[in-house]
């Protein structure tokens, strides 16, 4: 009964062969066979037609090898190549940001199984690092927040405070002014954790996105009023179904940008606009623009590409509006403008 079961692990278990080793079979079994169907050919046309064997051999030979050889190569270039593609995709797919993705370790190579299987090992480390960092920073920052609040709201009060001289009363405006960055940064981070674990959206109600985007623009007002910028303003009146307070996130981050990183007096271009089913939100502006190492991460997470404004932001924003997005089944791209300055497309579907 072992015996029996012995040979049917053996039968059931796939014959590990190496690349090299079929890859000289096959051509050891390509030149076989032409040689064989040429000496048929040739044996079968000194019977038909009188005709120098020799030749004929040759001209067989070098016809069959062509034929065999074409189609040989390319059932070769498929079984070699076709996994190398199939590697290639799923490592953008990682270089992306997703580590699920995996690949199924059933070809009959034993090379490309091992690939396989090394590539699905590092992918699941991966994922289990990101989850692992993702809950930490979560969970630190649900036990920040309370004495961050606490912090703020004591503060609060001693602003209100008479008795404080001038040098006191600015101690007391940094506490706060620091205190609502970091409340802020919290903030910040427990949304984004919440929309990294969401795979649908919720909440959806439907609104007018072009009466959203004034309310943030009018929000902003006093820090485009306090660099004296001009807004051109041009929307659409466009109804959209999805979280109203979600993309809230999304107009603040890329108007306030807009405004942060634009040059004193200068322009801030919004734009809405509906084309078929895609709703389109342009926001230019006529600073430097951004520098092409920096629009390759700028949204990653804690990226700031101008260090001159840190103290005005957390390097979340931009992280936020992309993740925002991705749930909602939107796109988002940044270009510089040929006379200076920077856009940001927003697309969604209607």
């Amino acid at each position: 009964m072992k015996t029996r079961e012995s040979f049917d692990l053996i039968r059931n278990q796939k014959i590990n062969v190496s690349l090299r080793v079929r890859l000289t079979l096959v051509v050891t079994a390509e030149l076989v066979f032409c040689v064989l169907i040429a000496l048929g050919l040739t044996t079968l046309l000194e019977e038909l037609v009188h005709f120098d064997s020799t030749i004929l051999l040759l001209i067989e030979l070098l016809v069959i090898s062509l034929l065999v050889g074409v189609v040989v190569t390319s059932l070769l270039s498929k079984l070699f190549f076709d996994p190398i593609k199939e590697l290639i995709t799923a490592m953008e797919a990682v270089a992306d940001g997703d580590f699920s993705v995996r690949l199924e370790g059933k070809s009959s190579s034993k090379e490309i199984r091992e690939i396989h299987s090394g590539f699905n090992l590092m992918a699941h480390e991966l994922a289990a690092t990101e989850i692992l960092q993702t809950d930490f920073v979560s969970n630190v920052s649900h036990e920040i927040k309370t004495p961050i609040n606490a912090i703020e709201g004591y503060a609060t009060l001693l602003q209100g405070c008479e008795s404080l001289d001038g040098d006191q009363k600015r101690y007391v405006e940094k506490i706060l002014f620091n205190t609502r960055r970091l409340s802020s940064l919290v903030g910040n981070i427990l949304l984004l954790s919440k929309i990294e674990n969401q795979s649908i959206q919720t909440n959806q109600t439907k609104f007018c996105l072009d009466e959203q985007i004034r309310q943030s623009i009018v929000a902003l007002e006093s820090a485009w009023e306090e660099k004296n910028i001009e807004l051109d303003v041009d929307l659409d009146r466009v109804e959209y179904l999805g979280n109203e307070a979600l993309l809230h996130h999304v107009w603040d981050n890329l108007i306030g940008n807009a405004i942060k990183f634009n040059s004193q007096c200068g322009l801030v271009r919004i734009r809405l606009r509906r084309d078929g089913t895609e709703i389109l939100f342009t926001v230019e502006d006529s600073g430097p623009g951004i520098s092409e190492e920096a629009r390759k991460h700028i949204f990653d997470k804690f990226y700031q590409a101008d260090s001159s404004h840190k103290e005005e932001g957390n390097g979340l924003g931009l992280a936020l509006v992309k993740r925002i997005l991705v749930l909602v089944g939107g796109e988002i791209s940044a270009e510089n403008l040929n006379g200076g300055g920077c856009r940001f497309t927003v697309k969604l579907r209607g």
